[in-house]
Order: C-alpha cells, then sequence, then structure tokens
C-alpha cells in the first residue's frame, strides 16, 4: 500500500487508494474498508460502487478462493492469479506434479492421502525428512525432522488436523542440501520479467533455530543469486513454469515468488507463492524505482512486454518482524505499541498484526505485528539503521531475531 500510493496513477486519481481490510498502517495511506474478501459479490459490488481502476489482490487465501476469476468476470483489472493458476501456492502436490510434466528442478518427493501411507513412504527417505503440509498454512505448514521419530509425530500432527484441510494431504520431499533464495518474476501469462531478489529467514530462533515461521526478517537484493544462478533460474525454472501453465489452460498472471535451493546441482524450486510475501515484499518495495502501479496494471491488461525492466536502487533494504511473544505456537495478543520515536529514525514501520482501541491505542492483533525496514549501503549500513529504529519501538509484548542478514553480512566481511 505505501509503494502503491506513490504512484503517479493513484496522485492522477486524487489519491484514491483503498484497502480491505486493512489495518492501522495501511490507513496512513489508504482508505480501509470493511468489506469481506469471502464475498466476492461485496468485493465486486464496491469495485462498481468506486469505478476502482485495478483490483490488487495481496494475501494467498483469496487468490485460491478465486477472486480474480470472480472480479475479471465483472470486467475489472486484477492483478494476482485465477483460482486455477493460484494451485501454485494453493497445493504443494499440484506444484510438485507441474514440475514433473515442465521438467522443473525440484526435490524429490511423494505425495501422500493418508497416514499410513506417509509413513510407509517415509522409510524411502533419508534424515531430515522435510514433511509439508499441501494446502495454506500460513506459512508455519512445513516441518523439517531430524530424526524418524520427529518425523512420525509431525505426520500425525498434519493428519491429526494441525494444520486443518491444509494437512489432509501431505508432500514428504528429500532433503536439499545448499542456501535458499527468493526470485520475483512479474507475469501477464505471456510476457516475464524478472521482478527483484530477497533472502528471509524462516525460523523464529537466532541462528536460524526453532519452528518455521513466516518470516522473521528479510533482505533484498540477494546478492547470492549471481547473475549466472538468476539466468539459470529463468530459463529453467520460471519460464517452463508460465509456459506449461499456458498450455494447460490456466494462465498464470501476477507475481511468482519462488522460493529457490541453490544446490552443487543449480538452483531448485523450493515452492512457489502466488503473492509477493511477507516479509519479503517489504523490501523490494524499499528499493523498487519505478512505478508500481504500471507495472502490476499492465499485467492485468495482458501489456507486460510493452513495459521496460523494473529498476531498483543499488542500496540493500532491511526488514526485522516485531512479533507477539509465544508466536508461532500461541500469540500474545492485546500489548500496547508506540512507534513515535522509531518512524523519526527514518525507517518505514509496516503494519501486519495491529489494530486500535476504543481509545485509539496502537495494540498486537496478530502473530507478526510489524516489519521495521530500512536501507543503507550494504548489508551491515542495513541492519544497523534497522536495528536502530526496532530498539526504539515501544512493544513490551513482542520480540525479535537479532542476526537478521548474518549471512550476506559474513559474506561482505
Amino acid at each position: 500500500m505505501w509503494k502503491l500510493a506513490q504512484s503517479r496513477a493513484i496522485a492522477k486519481d486524487g489519491g484514491k487508494l483503498f484497502a480491505a481490510p486493512g489495518n492501522p498502517g495501511m490507513a496512513q495511506n489508504a482508505r480501509c474498508v470493511a468489506t469481506d474478501a469471502t464475498d466476492h459479490g461485496a468485493v465486486a459490488q464496491f469495485c462498481q460502487d468506486e469505478r476502482i481502476g485495478l483490483v490488487v489482490i495481496g494475501p494467498e487465501a483469496p487468490l485460491v478462493d478465486g477472486l480474480a476469476d470472480s472480479l475479471r468476470a465483472e470486467g475489472f483489472p486484477v492483478f494476482g492469479p485465477s483460482k486455477a493458476a493460484a494451485q501454485l501456492e494453493g497445493s504443494k502436490g499440484f506444484t510438485k506434479a507441474l514440475c514433473d510434466r515442465a521438467g522443473i528442478p525440484t526435490a524429490a518427493y511423494v505425495q501422500c492421502t493418508s497416514l499410513a501411507q506417509a509413513k510407509e513412504a517415509l522409510a524411502t527417505f533419508s534424515a531430515p525428512f522435510v514433511l509439508k503440509a499441501d494446502g495454506l498454512a500460513a506459512g508455519k505448514g512445513v516441518v523439517i525432522a531430524q530424526s524418524e521419530a520427529h518425523a512420525h509425530e509431525a505426520l500425525e500432527d498434519m493428519f491429526g488436523g494441525k494444520f486443518g484441510a491444509a494437512g489432509a494431504e501431505v508432500v514428504i520431499e528429500a532433503f536439499m542440501h545448499g542456501e535458499e533464495a527468493s526470485l520475483f518474476a512479474l507475469t501477464d501469462g505471456k510476457a516475464i520479467t524478472l521482478f527483484g531478489t530477497a533472502q528471509d529467514h524462516k525460523r523464529v530462533g537466532e541462528g536460524d533455530t526453532g519452528p518455521n515461521t513466516g518470516g522473521m526478517g528479510a533482505y533484498s537484493p540477494a546478492r547470492v543469486l549471481t547473475p549466472d544462478l538468476l539466468e539459470a533460474a529463468m530459463e529453467r525454472i520460471i519460464t517452463p513454469t508460465v509456459r506449461q501453465m499456458a498450455a494447460e489452460g490456466m494462465p498464470y498472471s501476477g507475481v511468482l515468488y519462488a522460493g529457490l535451493m541453490l544446490t552443487d546441482e543449480g538452483p531448485k524450486l523450493v515452492e512457489y507463492n502466488a503473492r509477493f510475501g511477507d516479509p519479503e515484499c517489504q523490501v523490494l518495495m524499499m528499493r523498487l524505482e519505478s512505478d508500481l502501479a504500471e507495472y502490476l496494471l499492465a499485467c492485468a491488461q495482458e501489456r507486460l512486454g510493452e513495459m521496460p525492466e523494473a529498476a531498483f536502487i543499488e542500496d540493500t533494504a532491511m526488514t526485522v518482524v516485531m512479533a507477539a511473544k509465544g508466536y508461532p505456537a500461541s500469540a500474545e495478543k492485546g500489548g500496547a505499541i508506540d512507534l513515535r520515536d522509531a518512524e523519526d529514525e527514518g525507517a518505514v514501520v509496516f503494519h501486519a498484526g495491529t489494530s486500535r482501541d476504543d481509545a485509539g491505542v496502537l495494540r498486537a492483533s496478530g502473530g507478526r505485528v510489524l516489519n521495521v525496514t530500512a536501507s543503507g549501503a550494504d548489508t551491515r549500513a542495513a541492519q544497523d539503521a534497522a536495528y536502530t529504529a526496532v530498539e526504539k519501538v515501544d512493544f513490551a509484548s513482542g520480540f525479535y531475531r537479532r542476526d537478521i542478514g548474518w549471512r550476506e553480512i559474513e559474506r561482505e566481511s
């Protein structure tokens, strides 16, 4: 929302920008409305009433639910894939099978529909075991089990309902050795353009320990993705995906967020997201010089091929997630937050799980609460700027990792 508010298109429209449902941070740049994304008719009616010229669907759940299809059927330009194409994020098994058909490099896998089948399949893999709930699980449906006993316990949790319907099927993967990085590409189903790189930190604890989360921080660019690796990833992973989806009658339009493992055999696909992601989006937008709305609209109107390559500043951007105590298991909600001193440091504080109470006090309302984002000439400078601002945030019931960016800083040193 912060980046869209800077668009020339928004300025020409008198700043007419809406967020549904939005949060106190978005309210600084847009009018927040209570429209329910699951009520496609209500969303379409709102778009009709407000004469909306572009709909950007941010979260994964409405995409998987087919909101983009419903709005396109009403004639609205939409940035975001169809229900069929959003299966790239909505189902791990769907993506794995697509990789098989298109020859896209990824880890060996078995898709399991029952606990008994999963335990039998587990015997064909060796530790560490990678276990993934097939459906959407808010970034927490992946378990890397170091022992067979831990893997059995995790499988019992998944099939036992820990992740709800997302765990009705489970994908077991071979563990891939290497370093992870994220590549972003925009596509209108035909044209494809690279749209930045990032690295995030999924584990809740410092030194990349503890359970997986939706992400505890990120930085961009991911310089570990050298030009040669970027070229290989685009040629072997991104382009074949777009071509295969189109050939199968479900062209992908939107952003393709590819989680990559950089192995000795080259980049391999870990998984896809059908949206910009969080906290990766924040660092990408901090570096983006081009007009975001113009690129999103070009995708929606199938004219991305007319656009020049997107421009990003050379500086590094870093975001540090401030989460509520207890996250990712059971986050403590309701903690008071004061951002005034942090915002004076020049950082941008993006809101994730926040709300205001009746007295106007900003409070935590989710697990991941804030993304404190800053930039600098290199990763160390960006880290210093981000943590200087983090330390000025008054959030007594929050916590954060203190080592975001450690790999890149080691490389720079």
